[in-house]
């Protein structure tokens, strides 16, 4: 049986695309099989001058593209939902979101729980949290703050941006949220690992030979161009998603399954990242930025909306990561990212070494161990549905089954809610891949690259198979 959870959630930004797009649909889910049920309210604040009547209008209408549910059941949730225009600097508005809070509280029986949920701008951040603190918003319960990413944009910055934060909320009540973490493809990294001896056993330098990460794009940058001249693939990807990805698949096991131990790990694996020097980010990094397609039936990048035409950011990058630590030293784990490719995949292909016979698998038969989200819905193992696998050292438990696999935001927000910080990511770790991606940005600032160079639908630059090549090694998804 669902336990329903109480909390009012303060939606800054709540008149925002990503809170129409993202986070309404998902506690409409969790609304739809009773998590969410009676003792929940929503308080979007924005600029707008909005009613709560026409903010519950927008609510419903952003519902319907993406549900076929009877419109009085979109109603009903969405009677749960206040509007407060707001204006971020002014102390006044806060004072009056405390009250409308305090009053839904009352009106909902939502225990006196604060859930702050930053769907703005990063540069308001540190602004909102200290004004939360001050003007006395939090509450009796607990007050959790969610911050979507991008967490600031380079160390610098995000050490600024961490430090604002840090001075109204500790660290266990910040929430920072990769939307690759709620997916079911990485979430079933650990239930792979935790109830896999075999496997478990052979993560490490002596039977591996290499790693690889491809998050793949068909699309390009569509109506982010302006956003995407200020971040480019490697913030964009690399900086987060794929280095929590590295972290899930390549931390050393914990002694328990607690967010704590889980993070320490995970730490200590970022802290050994192996910082690159100018001359050795020309030699494991490249990158790339689309042209049109052979047809010109696409755009090429610098020929998109808010895009320099002359710009230097890239869309494209493909990389060799290195780790200072026993279990994984001399094992490149290979990355790659971009727009525009043939297909949208997201994959982790691990390349097993001929030593893992010993284990008892047959590198002749299972080289590689595949885990790909595909379909929206499904993650595979080597092609077969993670759930159903009968492979003999791939195997999972019964409880992992699931009658239809939760969108991420739905399940990062279960998480929120439970006060369950596994599947976020902490100060400590992006510290340190800051450090890393910031060797690599600072070289490619101080060059020029002669950009476009790969065709739309392609796999990117040429550069990026020879990455590869040079080690006797290629990319398993070509």
């Amino acid at each position: 049986m669902v336990k329903e959870r109480a909390a009012i959630f303060i939606i800054f930004g709540g008149s925002g695309d990503l809170a129409h797009r993202k986070l309404y649909p998902s506690l409409f889910r969790l609304y739809k099989s009773g998590f969410l049920k009676d003792h929940f309210a929503v308080i979007g604040t924005a600029r707008r001058p909005w009613s709560d009547d026409y903010f519950r209008e927008t609510v419903v209408t952003s519902l319907k593209e993406s549900f076929d549910d009877d419109e009085a059941i979109m109603k009903e949730f969405a009677q749960h939902f206040f509007y407060q225009s707001h204006d971020v600097n002014d102390s006044e508005h806060y004072i009056a979101l405390k009250n409308l809070a305090a009053k839904l509280d009352d009106q909902f029986d939502a225990g006196h729980n604060r859930v702050y949920y930053m769907a703005i701008a990063p540069r308001f951040f540190g602004t909102v949290a200290e004004h939360i603190n001050s003007e006395g918003l939090k509450a009796e319960g607990y007050n959790r703050l969610v911050i979507e990413k991008p967490f600031g944009r380079d160390l610098d910055s995000a050490c600024e941006l961490n430090g604002n934060i840090s001075k109204a909320f500790p660290e266990d009540d910040i929430y920072r949220i990769d939307h690759y973490l709620g997916k079911e493809m990485i979430q079933a990294i650990p239930n792979i690992r935790a109830h896999n001896d075999k496997f478990e056993e052979a993560l490490n330098s002596k039977y591996v030979s290499n790693i690889q990460v491809t998050l793949a794009e068909a699309l390009g940058v569509e109506d982010r161009g302006g956003y995407y001249e200020t971040a480019g693939v490697l913030r964009d990807m690399v900086q987060n998603h794929i280095m929590q990805i590295i972290g899930a698949v390549a931390s050393d096991e914990p002694e328990a399954t607690e967010a704590k131990v889980i993070h320490k790990n995970r730490t200590e694996l970022f802290n050994s990242l192996k910082v690159l020097t100018p001359e050795e980010v020309d030699k494991d990094f490249v990158r790339g930025q689309y042209d049109t397609d052979e047809l010109a039936e696409n755009k090429a990048y610098r020929q998109e909306d808010n895009v320099a035409e002359d710009s230097q950011i890239e869309t494209f990058t493909a990389g060799k990561i290195q780790f200072n630590s026993e279990r994984w030293s001399g094992v490149p784990f290979y990355v790659r990212s971009g727009k525009r490719m043939p297909a949208k995949s997201s994959r982790i292909d691990i390349v097993f070494n001929e030593k893992v016979e010993e284990l008892g698998i047959r590198p002749n038969t299972v080289v590689t161990l595949l885990i790909e989200k595909v379909d929206g819905h499904k993650v595979l193992i080597n092609g077969i549905d993670y759930k159903d696998s009968k492979q003999d050292f791939i195997k999972l438990p019964d409880e992992t089954k699931t009658d239809k696999a939760r969108e991420a935001y739905e399940s990062l927000i279960i998480d929120i809610l439970a006060g369950n910080r596994i599947h976020f990511t902490l100060w400590d770790e992006l510290r340190s891949t800051w450090k890393y991606i910031d060797a690599i940005r600072q070289r490619w600032d101080s060059q020029t690259a002669d950009f476009p160079n790969y065709l739309s639908g392609t796999m990117g630059p040429d550069s990026a198979e020879m990455l590869l090549e040079r080690d006797g090694n290629s990319w398993i998804w070509d």
